[in-house]
């Protein structure tokens, strides 16, 4: 709302601006054009700890035998599961045993009655963070290196939220992306296991929130029928940034080389603080009317549109449009911040228990979201197979994915696309783990289906979730839920470690878990074709307009 001399409050309908500006005109091409950039590096940097840190072949070091053929004495010295030479075991050397003709490496010396730990490995000439800081038999240690980068989303997100909300998204967006390029790029040096983790957990600690704000911002680009296809748009470049991952990695062959080339663009987005317009609806949350103004004059000259006195009229609180180049009025601004900061929204939203509630559901749908994506994407390399290939085939699964959400999400609504896929993806997950495991192609099938129903899921509630929120706490609010979301990817990394109790024990975990949140979603109001809510009581008549409907 805004408020004219006499204090009458006149509503700046934002939404009928916006359309009349069009959806995707030449400002907003430009402008998401911008956005996308970031967006396609977050693809990058959200898995690239999946081919910093791969499982690769090594065997414990046997000092008494490496420097014959191998080829003679590897079965009388290192044992076999499942067929394949034990990477952690190998049987004890008799310590007393006299040599025969002084060769400690003949098959006596040996005894395969009893096996021992490994002190020492020998690696591939594959490369990873494993051989490179031996961390050989220690599986913790390499999948904790993926957990930590995720814990850091539990600083990040609220950080950012923060600052965007209370700076403005473009601020937010730049710092975020010199983070994730400076300790991105700088972690392409590190000299130990201690000085990687730590770097992983500033880089996204720091910087992982440029998605979320450019995704922000994106959605408040446009207006209502708008945000699906943009959010489409985004997706598919986020899924161009998985596959690049995937392909640079298979290329480089160098976890150094490859942190080198995806970090150091980001440092270039600190650009868009000149570049990047500021979101029209956060300077109207902000009572700063004449900055917002400036703005859609720049859209209007762009794309080629005037715009009607009675929709600009309440904007430049006059009466005429063509005035609003002489309105200076400083001393009303500064009485609308006071307003502002007087009603305080945060202090609404703790006494709300609508929104509390919604903020909960979301957080765990989001819970829910990323821990089957992402468990789905980084198990996905443990597939038979070329694992770059299969990383890049999960990927590519969601594009088509999220053209599905292009044509259902405004057909049949929010509510009832969620519920459907949360299920679809319970059942698929489900059916892998009662496979046969010699069924290869049916598992890389319903693999490929199960993460097209999660990411179809995980696309609905990224629009969801920034449609059932206020606009003055939106980025908040959202950096809540997805930082508390964050638990599901930050267990993620460690669901290979279940496959080692029993195979089909992460898909079943994922199965279970998409069973529950489908249930959560019927406690939802449905969002399909309604304006976004720019104040608290906005956000919580969208559930008394469902309970109207239900009960209707």
């Amino acid at each position: 709302m805004a408020r004219d001399n006499t204090g009458v409050e006149s509503a700046i309908d934002l939404d009928a601006i916006l359309a009349q500006l069009g959806p995707f005109g030449k400002y907003n091409i430009v402008n998401y054009a911008l956005l996308l950039f970031p967006i396609y590096l977050a693809g990058m940097f959200g898995s690239v700890f999946v081919f910093e840190a791969p499982d690769i072949s090594y065997r414990c070091e046997i000092k008494q035998c490496e420097s014959f053929n191998q080829s003679l004495w590897l079965d009388y010295t290192i044992p076999r599961d499942k067929g394949e030479l034990s990477k952690c075991k190998r049987y004890q050397w008799r310590e007393n045993l006299s040599t025969i003709n002084n060769e400690s490496c003949s098959e006596q010396n040996f005894n395969v009655e009893i096996t021992e730990k490994c002190d020492r490995y020998v690696y591939s000439d594959e490369d990873s963070v494993v051989k490179d800081f031996d961390l050989g038999c220690q599986n913790w240690k390499r999948t904790l290196i993926g957990t930590i980068h995720n814990s850091g989303l539990f600083l990040s997100l609220p950080v950012t939220g923060i600052i965007s909300d209370r700076y403005g998204r473009k601020v937010a967006l730049s710092i975020a992306s010199l983070m994730n390029g400076l300790f991105g790029f700088i972690r392409s040096f590190s000299t130990s296991y201690t000085m990687m983790l730590v770097l992983e957990f500033l880089e996204a600690g720091l910087g992982a929130g440029a998605y979320s704000t450019a995704f922000v911002l994106a959605m408040e680009l446009v207006g209502p029928k708008g945000r699906v296809f943009g959010n489409t748009i985004i997706n598919a470049v986020y899924v161009l940034g998985l596959m690049s991952l995937a392909g640079l990695s298979w290329w480089l062959q160098s976890w150094r080389q490859l942190l080198r080339i995806i970090y150091a663009p980001a440092m270039l987005v600190i650009s868009y603080l000149w570049l990047l317009n500021e979101s029209v609806r956060w300077l109207l949350s902000k009572g700063r009317n004449n900055e917002a103004a400036n703005v859609l004059k720049k859209a209007m000259k762009m794309n080629n549109v005037d715009l009607s006195n009675d929709v600009l009229a309440p904007l430049y609180k006059l009466g005429r449009a063509e005035d609003f180049e002489k309105v200076k009025n400083e001393t009303q601004n500064e009485e609308i911040q006071k307003e502002v900061k007087k009603s305080s929204t945060f202090i609404q939203v703790i006494k709300s228990r609508i929104i509390r509630k919604r903020v909960l559901v979301c957080s765990f749908l989001w819970i829910t979201c990323t821990f089957v994506y992402y468990g789905l994407s980084i198990n996905s390399v443990s597939l038979a197979g070329n694992k770059y290939i299969n990383f890049m085939l999960v990927a590519f699964v969601e594009i088509p994915a999220n053209f599905v959400c292009l044509l259902v999400l405004d057909r049949y609504g929010r509510k009832r696309t969620l519920i459907i896929t949360y299920v679809l993806s319970a059942c698929l997950c489900i059916s892998l783990s009662l496979l046969p495991k010699d069924q290869k192609w049916w598992s890389l099938v319903l693999y490929l289906s199960g993460k097209f129903s999660i990411t179809v899921a995980y696309s609905s509630v990224y629009i969801y979730v920034s449609e059932v929120f206020p606009t003055s706490m939106r980025q908040s609010l959202l950096a809540v839920c997805s930082s508390l979301g964050r638990v599901g990817s930050t267990l993620a990394p460690l669901t290979p470690l279940l496959a080692l109790y029993y195979d089909n024990l992460p898909a079943i975990f994922f199965g279970s878990l998409a069973l529950m949140a489908s249930a959560m979603v019927f406690t939802l109001p449905e969002t399909i074709n309604v304006a976004l809510p720019d104040t608290v009581e906005e956000a919580e008549r969208l559930s008394q307009r469902q309970h109207k409907k239900e009960s209707a």
